[in-house]
């Protein structure tokens, strides 16, 4: 009996290990042979020595995924902690209202906010009616980042809401028993009780904002080029499969490293790991 069972749960699992090994581990192979090959599949070093040629584009892409990830934390956290504490009913509203924007294509999202940041779009003709000068928003920096945070802010709300809703409230009634403030209570209990969702989140915002390539071709204009769109870019135009491959694996190893670190940071407690998205 126990030879059938296992004999069962080999065929149960086969179907997993056969889609992961086509749809993850066989693209990461054929991502490391391309980025060192050459265009003969000879074996190079060439495509990550030209690596160096695209640092500043490296380091724009951290630093605008950084302050995006910073402005959803910021955001997120208290409105998660507004959910989490409202009723039942109004708790439901709330995350539906979170979801709806990501049931529209991304690609709508973004021509929406191009409509709106354009220098004759929406927001500029309501400052001319009002008497005010328009401002140039379109094809900066800060349209790239609003863009990063409008579309991945419902990926930091959610688990951190996810996680707030196990908070233990016996905990933050039992500190101000003792006299903590607003503050010492959010410092001392809140925010390590859900560290682990904050991690979950900043990942989740961060991996793809330093990925993204179509949020910077519409809302920057091409003047802030990230690692998404050289990446984009070597495959759609160049038609240079290896260089390609080869920034695409430093990106992925850059990703790697960075949800190891935030890992580091999470809560082992299981309870609170139930938040966990990763």
């Amino acid at each position: 009996m126990k030879k059938k069972s296992t004999l069962a749960q080999k065929l149960c699992t086969s179907p997993h290990i056969v889609w992961s090994a086509i749809f993850i581990v066989v693209p990461l192979i054929m991502v490391v042979y391309y980025a060192f090959t050459d265009a003969n599949g000879a074996f190079t070093f060439d495509n990550i020595t030209r690596l160096g040629d695209y640092t500043t584009t490296f380091l724009r892409s951290i630093w605008f995924g950084i302050v995006a990830t910073l402005i959803c934390l910021v955001i997120a956290y208290p409105l998660a902690y507004i959910i989490a504490q409202s009723k039942a009913k109004v708790q439901s509203t709330m995350v539906m209202l979170v979801m709806i924007p990501m049931w529209m294509n991304f690609l709508l999202r973004t021509y929406s906010w191009m409509t709106l940041l354009q220098d004759n779009g929406v927001i500029n003709s309501i400052l001319g009616k009002i008497g005010l000068e328009p401002i140039h928003m379109i094809n900066t920096s800060g349209a790239v980042i609003l863009g990063m945070v409008y579309n991945f802010l419902p990926y930091m709300i959610l688990p951190i809401y996810t996680v707030m809703t196990k908070l233990d409230r016996s905990l933050v009634e039992a500190a101000q028993d003792l006299g903590a403030n607003k503050l010492r209570v959010l410092k001392d209990v809140i925010f390590p009780s859900t560290l682990s969702g904050v991690v979950s989140g900043i990942t989740m915002v961060f991996v793809p904002s330093v990925s993204t390539f179509y949020i910077s071709q519409k809302l920057g204009g091409g003047s802030f080029a990230l690692i998404g769109d050289i990446i984009e870019m070597q495959f759609q135009v160049s038609n240079n499969f290896n260089f390609g491959a080869a920034l695409s694996l430093v990106l992925m190893v850059l990703i790697l490293i960075c949800m190891a670190v935030m890992n580091k940071f999470s809560d082992d407690d299981d309870d609170v790991r139930g938040g966990m998205m990763i």
